[in-house]
């Protein structure tokens, strides 16, 4: 006999709460990642959905999944959460719909297929996905959403192949993602992620069941944002220059001396003004075969637009760009927003040999011993982090700037400072 709709419907909540149970026993980590969604039935689909607050369902896909092994129901119940911890439904505006899904589910599923867990034997083992692991090893450090969207759109790739790869990788339907609110459930998410990966670094510490692949994703989407525009003022110097200071002028003393003596004020405005500008900084770019042009124009087109749209560069500047890659390449002096704009129109990337920082630093060390500078507060460094660094600690700041989840940060010396930008930031942000 048949079942009806609210069968299946109560077939499917509890086979939903016996995965639940399954993986918290096996994950206990998880805990308050499978406690924040709620199942309903208010939204229809054919397999599993949700738009981060709850988890739509179809009681009879549940019930053939079950049938066929209970490890491929708690696969897919992994799988939905998974992508509520790296918070990928509130990452999806502003991109192509069918790449950005694409994407997520091949992120997950790599995290997926190197969990080695009772709950999660139904591992997918086909030639297609190793061969895109090791494809995108290549490419990657860490196969987040965002760098292998950034990867497939780079490559293209013909219709039917994303056709394939989709159905290869398919899970849920994320439809509802994109019905949902901006954001919806990002904050609690942010939360739950930071505490999951807290439970994790310390529970599956030495174990060796493949959680490390979850640990990475997840640090990558929990690591601290930089204020990239506020990091750059800590290279400005405190200055003077010919403009009026109108919050050093008391207004009441010269109403009083107009009231007072007629035409005649007691104070003047101040002819000068104390700001922080940016008169000598260097920024240096790693050239060698891990740094391509595309990123390179990308981060020099942000960090102009950003001084360019403050205050930051004084009248007189000094700016030098560095390219290096084993040895220095080039060293071009900057002394206006003209001139940088034109480097900027012209750049080319000189170098793809290997990675030694220590030349830059050498050059600085130079031309600050020969006077070049006045004020240099410090230097920054485009690179992915691997390369030689200098055995001392510079006399000014250092930082380099890596991209997120694609970069060795754990290479760097304590001296040097640590800052991470998304790529999808620095090629939207340097928009004008």
């Amino acid at each position: 006999m048949a079942k009806d709709a609210a069968s299946w419907d109560e077939l499917g909540e509890k086979i939903l709460a016996a995965a639940r149970n399954e993986l918290y026993l096996n994950l206990p980590f998880l805990d308050a990642a499978l406690c924040a969604l709620t199942p309903s039935r208010e939204e229809a689909t054919d397999f599993l959905a949700t738009d981060a607050k709850r988890l739509f369902y179809s009681g009879s896909y549940l019930a053939m999944r079950y049938e066929k092994g209970r490890s491929l129901v708690c696969r897919a119940y992994l799988h939905l959460l998974l992508h509520c911890l790296l918070r990928h439904p509130q990452q999806c505006r502003g991109r192509e719909d069918a790449l950005w899904d694409l994407a997520c589910d091949v992120a997950v599923e790599s995290v997926l297929d190197s969990l080695d867990y009772p709950c999660l034997r139904a591992r997918v083992d086909s030639p297609r996905r190793r061969a895109w692991y090791a494809r995108l090893a290549r490419e990657m450090r860490v196969p987040t959403a965002q760098a292998v969207y950034r990867y497939l759109r780079r490559e293209s790739l013909p219709e039917y192949e994303r056709a394939t790869l989709a159905r290869e990788f398919f899970e849920d339907d994320h439809g509802p993602w994109r019905r949902a609110q901006d954001g919806a459930g990002g904050e609690s998410w942010q939360r739950i992620a930071e505490r999951t990966q807290t439970g994790m670094e310390t529970v599956l510490h030495g174990t060796g069941r493949g959680g490390e692949a979850v640990l990475e994703q997840l640090r990558v989407e929990n690591r601290p944002r930089t204020d990239y525009r506020a990091f750059l003022r800590r290279f400005a110097a405190l200055g003077e220059e010919m403009r009026v200071d109108a919050d050093a002028f008391d207004y009441g003393y010269y109403a009083y001396g107009l009231r007072r003596y007629g035409n005649m004020p007691l104070i003047e405005p101040l002819e000068t003004k104390e700001t922080f500008r940016i008169e000598d900084f260097v920024i240096a770019i790693d050239t060698s075969m891990s740094t391509s042009g595309a990123l390179v124009r990308s981060f020099l087109s942000y960090t102009y637009s950003i001084l360019k749209s403050t205050e930051s560069f004084s009248r007189r500047v000094h700016l030098r760009i560095l390219q290096c890659d084993d040895r220095l390449r080039a060293d071009r002096r900057i002394t206006s927003a003209e001139e940088l704009a034109d480097y900027m129109a012209h750049f080319e990337l000189i170098g793809q040999g290997a990675t030694d920082f220590r030349p830059v630093f050498e050059h600085v060390d130079a031309l600050v011993r020969a006077g070049q500078f006045r004020h240099l507060r410090g230097l920054l460094y485009f690179t992915d982090g691997l390369g030689a660094y200098p055995a001392r600690r510079p006399a000014y700041d250092a930082a380099f700037v890596m991209l997120a989840g694609q970069a060795a940060p754990e290479r760097v010396p304590p001296w040097g400072i640590r800052i991470f930008l998304d790529e999808d930031e620095l090629t939207q942000g340097g928009r004008p």
